[in-house]
């Protein structure tokens, strides 16, 4: 199964719509149209802010002395006052020292100042800091995934039933797992080295499924599968007349193709002929064997079960269900 065709299962469709979002959120409230403060006070402000907004008061107060503005001035820079102040003291700059004291002795008078932990001045956001943040909200983004694909998971038997009835592709699934397996072994034949089942039942219009095939030491050899090849009638759910069993060869150059009929197709002179340019027409009968060779792998096909439609159209013209069993062996070549 390719990238694309994984994209499509509603379940991954789903998570990754959802990741998607919550980025393109985050990009859009950040980056291009981000919160825009107007009027906010000091204290909100970056601490590297804060200390020039705090020089500024100090150099008005050099000039115009105006104790009352100073205290009112340096007050709204809430808690953080004390350790931008004290910032300032220990390094005044191009400031006046003189200036800077008597600043103090107003905002902080004797008794009543606040003086930070030694050593202490404001803190600003470190590279490790911002790697932290981005950190925690990249493991938020992935924990919402994670849980929207469990209860996705966990609802989706609900959500895919009407009036409490599975789906056609969900009872297909439960078919198919309900099928018992040929032993070949107990045959007295060789275990084959890939074996699957797949079920049709009516209403699955979009039915494909493929396998890969693999050697015992995971080498990929090729891949098999069952399609749709042709319907019968008009109007939903399709009325499937036919169907393509094929086998790709990673040591061959074409796939092998052979084309299962319902016994309407398969009398049918016009639908009979048509079909053969696909492949060698097989009429479906319950219990039948259709083999597949490629030049290094052989398929048998077992047809397990089938029951035909009832409707409108003629009799044994499209299929109800019907359930296949795959079996691949490796070629043995002389020499």
């Amino acid at each position: 199964m390719n990238i694309l065709e994984y994209i499509k299962r509603p379940v991954v469709a789903a998570v990754l719509a959802g990741v998607a979002g919550i980025l393109l959120g985050l990009i859009w409230g950040w980056g291009i149209q981000p919160v825009k403060w107007k009027d906010a006070p000091p204290s909100m402000l970056h601490v590297g802010y804060q200390e020039e907004y705090l020089r500024m008061a100090i150099d008005s107060y050099g000039i115009n002395g105006d104790t009352a503005l100073a205290l009112k001035r340096y007050q709204v820079l809430g808690s953080n006052g004390p350790a931008v102040l004290l910032t300032i003291q220990r390094n005044p700059g191009e400031q006046n020292p003189a200036t800077i004291i008597n600043f103090s002795s107003i905002v902080q008078p004797a008794g009543g100042v606040v003086i930070p932990t030694p050593g202490e001045t404001p803190t600003k956001p470190t590279t490790g800091n911002l790697l932290v943040i981005y950190g925690v909200i990249a493991f938020g983004v992935i924990v919402v995934a994670v849980v929207g694909y469990g209860l996705f998971r966990f609802l989706r038997p609900m959500l895919g039933r009407s009036g409490g009835e599975a789906t056609p592709a969900q009872q297909a699934r439960r078919l198919s797992r309900q099928t018992e397996l040929t032993d070949y072994t107990g045959r007295g034949q060789e275990t084959p080295i890939a074996q699957f089942v797949t079920t049709y039942v009516l209403g699955d219009d979009l039915f494909d499924d493929s396998f890969g095939i693999d050697s015992a030491s995971g080498e990929f050899l090729g891949e098999c599968g069952i399609g749709i090849s042709e319907t019968i009638g008009v109007g939903d759910p399709k009325k499937v007349t036919a169907f393509e069993v094929w086998m790709f060869d990673k040591n061959d150059i074409q796939t092998v193709t052979k084309v299962l009929m319902s016994s309407h197709a398969f009398n049918d002179v016009a639908t009979f002929q048509r079909l053969e340019a696909k492949g060698e027409p097989i009429l479906v009968e319950r219990g039948k064997r259709v083999v597949l060779e490629t030049a290094a792998l052989q398929l048998v096909a077992t047809i397990s079960d089938v029951e035909y439609g009832r409707g409108a159209l003629p009799d044994s013209s499209f299929f109800e269900r019907v359930t296949l069993e795959l079996a691949v062996w490796p070629k043995i070549t002389a020499g």
